[in-house]
């Protein structure tokens, strides 16, 4: 089992920065890609981005390509959501999950689909506001 605790969230201005982060207990995420989604009210969860925690390889949505990054701290068994440049769209709950299918599949299906993830966090509510 892993258990996700997600931080960081709050209020931040328009163009603003935040950075979360996803804390992993019970496994090593090393087996594990750790994706990020997000959830506004009314509609459905929709994929950020991922990484594959052993390898550091990260991917990213085209909403938020070139504005969020995402990196894994190994010693914390840790993953951060670095976020800048916030738009009005940016509002949600953000979730972090975790899911070995894509790193024994190779599939890109399994990092962007949130039903395929099996461990969550209990999500973080970030809110972009002037």
């Amino acid at each position: 089992q892993v258990q996700l605790v997600e931080s960081g969230g709050g209020l931040v201005q328009p163009g603003g920065s935040l950075k979360l982060s996803c804390a992993a207990s019970g496994r090593t995420l090393n087996r594990y890609a750790v994706g990020w989604f997000r959830q506004a009210p009314g509609k459905e969860r929709d994929y950020v981005g991922a990484i594959d925690f052993n390898g550091g390889t990260t991917y990213y949505s085209d909403s938020v390509k070139g504005r969020f990054t995402i990196a894994r701290d190994g010693a914390r068994n840790t993953v951060y959501l670095q976020m800048n440049s916030l738009k009005p769209e940016d509002p949600a709950v953000y979730y972090c999950a975790a899911d070995s299918k894509y790193i024994t599949t190779g599939s890109y299906y399994y990092l962007i689909t949130a039903n395929e993830y099996n461990y969550w966090g209990q999500g973080t509510q970030v809110t972009v506001s002037s």
